[in-house]
């Protein structure tokens, strides 16, 4: 009875012997050689639906179109000027020269220095006097014209040269072709010259000054050590001294007195003419 039971024991401690060391010899192969790796789960495809406003694009944004510009038409001759809100700056004004007179259109008819000198101021004035009152803005400008009179003072033909109005422009040609009778021209032959019609709010144009109409005109620069190699060489004329009959006269005896406007204007001219050269 003892001896059977002694081996059941001996045999029961030696299965959980070698128990105990297969399962440790399990364990140091389980660490020095680590399982391999799962194998990976299968891609699934997904679709995400994106709202437009959350799609950001890489090209840059167009600008925002641009506002469209309102562009009024330029005033008509005859359209009267819209009155200035109370918070804008009315437009500077200048009322017509007034017309010369038959006197001054008389002594025009009859003067012939300087290429009938005061005809053709007396003509200008009367064209400027005819355009009506220079407003400040699109309405100002100026107009250079090309004048041919006839020997009875009929208009024979007006040519635009250049203009900086398209209005100024049509009211001086409108004045032109409405201009009553001019007296003859003071030569008896035509009469062709340039005019510049100023239509401002704060110039009328210049009047001349005739003082100095009678006297001659200096002479022209010649330079005589230039020379172009084929026309002949003419000597240099001799300085003229002066004789017995005094020097000549600066001004004008019978030209008769000039407005203060002219004087004035002339004063400045010569200042800034002068004034010009010390810079």
């Amino acid at each position: 009875m003892f001896m059977p039971a002694l081996r059941i024991r001996l045999l029961l401690a030696l299965a959980l012997s070698l128990g105990v060391h297969a399962g440790m010899l399990m364990l140091g192969t389980l660490q020095a050689f680590p399982p391999p790796p799962a194998a990976p789960e299968p891609l699934r495809a997904s679709l995400v639906v994106v709202p437009v406003q959350q799609v950001k694009s890489t090209r840059p944004a167009a600008p925002p179109p641009r506002a469209a510009v309102k562009t009024e038409p330029a005033p008509t001759p005859d359209e009267p000027i819209a009155p200035p809100q109370a918070h804008e700056k009315s437009p500077a004004t200048m009322a017509a020269p007034p017309a010369p007179t038959t006197e001054e259109w008389a002594l025009a008819s009859t003067y012939t220095l300087k290429n009938s000198k005061r005809y053709r101021y007396a003509w200008g004035r009367q064209v400027r006097s005819m355009m009506g009152t220079a407003t400040e803005g699109q309405r100002q400008g100026m107009v250079r014209l090309r004048i041919e009179i006839a020997p009875d003072g009929k208009l024979v033909k007006a040519d635009v040269l250049w203009s900086t109005s398209q209005i100024a422009e049509t009211l001086a040609l409108r004045a032109i072709r409405s201009m009553p009778s001019l007296p003859p021209t003071p030569t008896g032959r035509p009469l062709v010259f340039e005019k510049t019609i100023s239509f401002m709010p704060f110039e009328t144009g210049w009047p001349p000054i005739y003082k100095y109409d009678c006297l001659p005109d200096p002479p022209s620069f010649s330079n005589r050590f230039a020379w172009d190699g084929s026309s002949p060489q003419r000597p240099a004329p001799a300085p003229q001294e002066n004789t017995a009959r005094g020097a000549p006269p600066t001004e004008c005896p019978d030209a008769g007195p000039d407005s203060l406007e002219a004087e004035e204007k002339d004063m400045e001219r010569q200042f800034k003419e002068w004034g010009s050269l010390g810079e």
